[in-house]
């Protein structure tokens, strides 16, 4: 920095001493070779000695900047993501850029898995439209906005259903990024700290677990010995063992579950069976994460099942994405309040089946052995008011899935 202020002020000296020789041209002609000589050594000094020291400080002086900037930007990202509650950088179509640390909590999402995704897929469905309406409207210049959304509870429900968060956007113009940028910090409310402090002294100390979720582990583990004893009863045809499994799962554990077996080796996916909750009009006792029946009525069928029922059946399996992608993949596919209602194809009125069927989860599961290839695909759904697949819910059926996988190893 001292280097470049004093080539600046040798700068300044010079351009003075030029202004002088400018005025000297007004001297008669004979006077004017002395004036020609202090010229040229003043071009001369500029050359050998001002515009080297500028050349060595310029650097210096620019690598200064950068690192300033650099630290600056730094410090930024620390303080975007240290902030004690969710902040998110979003593009005009409710996409995230950018999450911080509270967020990824907030919204249970993994760090560096946020980015891409929109983020109404956590919001309950009621409160989306509005929410990239506002998030539009910021983009557009058209001034901060602020309004109440509420939060999806997840799977596991914890937290409970209905809470509000209080969603105030901006929108910003960050370096890189294209366009538009809206940032938005979302406000928790009293409930959400006080969950959060029972997690934190949970975490601390011994986690004991409850009543309700010992009784559904037991109901898991039954649901697994009836899984086997199926798979042991069941003639070794493919068709029938994927049948005798969508027997114990349908009603029991989902609203549906339809089987599809891949053909051959790597052959057309086949639809082999299709159960609902309607076949007698009643539900067992297992009602997924419920704790235990508590001996009142179960929910009868809704009218139209035995139409979608068919419509389910001669589906082309092929036209399901998600049922094509675990095939292909050998991904499993769980989806809370799925955002593409379209994942499980449409009927032959072209309304997608996941709102027909008013779908609230979405378990697909490929049955494989650990390293053989797929033969077929499981998919499971819950619908209305029925609580979403839970991660322990996926797990036990992630098992299942081998030993059927195994079952149907040729």
């Amino acid at each position: 920095m001292a280097e470049v202020e004093r080539v600046a002020a040798e700068l300044t000296d010079f351009r003075r001493r030029v202004e002088e020789l400018r005025a000297a041209r007004a001297l008669p002609s004979t006077e004017r070779l002395s004036v020609l000589d202090a010229a040229l050594f003043e071009l001369q000094h500029v050359v050998d000695v001002i515009l080297p020291r500028f050349e060595r400080g310029a650097p210096a002086e620019r690598d200064n900047g950068a690192r300033r900037a650099a630290d600056e930007q730094q410090l930024l990202r620390a303080l975007f993501q240290r902030m004690p509650f969710a902040v998110a950088l979003l593009g005009p179509d409710a996409v995230i850029r950018r999450l911080n640390f509270a967020g990824t909590r907030l919204f249970g999402m993994r760090a560096g898995y946020a980015a891409g995704r929109p983020i109404t897929a956590s919001l309950a469905p009621e409160a989306r439209a509005a929410f990239r309406s506002q998030v539009a409207a910021v983009s557009r210049n058209e001034g901060d906005r602020s309004l109440v959304v509420r939060l999806l509870p997840p799977p596991d429900g914890a937290r409970r259903e209905g809470e509000s968060l209080r969603a105030t956007m901006t929108a910003l113009r960050p370096q890189g990024e294209p366009g538009t940028s809206v940032l938005t910090v979302f406000h928790t409310g009293p409930d959400t700290l006080a969950a959060d402090r029972r997690d934190g002294a949970r975490r601390v100390g011994t986690p004991r677990p409850g009543l309700s979720e010992v009784t559904r582990n037991a109901e898991l583990m039954d649901l697994l010995d009836d899984m086997t004893m199926a798979l042991l009863e069941s003639p070794r045809e493919p068709a029938s063992v994927l049948d005798r499994a969508a027997r114990v799962l349908g009603g029991r554990f989902a609203d549906w579950v339809i089987a599809d077996l891949v053909a051959g080796s790597g052959g057309p996916l086949l639809r082999v069976a299709v159960y609902g909750a309607g076949g007698s009009g009643q539900r067992t006792p297992y009602d997924g994460d419920d704790a235990y029946d508590d001996g009142t009525e179960k929910t009868t069928a809704p009218d139209g099942t035995d139409a979608l029922t068919a419509t389910l059946a001669s589906q082309p399996p092929g036209d399901c994405p998600v049922v094509v992608e675990a095939a292909r993949a050998g991904n499993a596919n769980l989806q809370v309040r799925p955002e593409d209602l379209g994942a499980f194809g449409h009927d032959a009125e072209g309304a997608p089946v996941l709102a027909r069927a008013e779908v609230t989860s979405l378990l697909c599961v490929p049955l494989r052995t650990e390293s053989g290839p797929v033969r077929g695909v499981l998919t499971l759904l819950r619908t209305g008011g029925r609580r979403a697949f839970s991660m322990a819910e996926a797990g036990a059926v992630d098992r299942m899935a081998r030993h059927l996988g195994r079952a149907l190893h040729p």
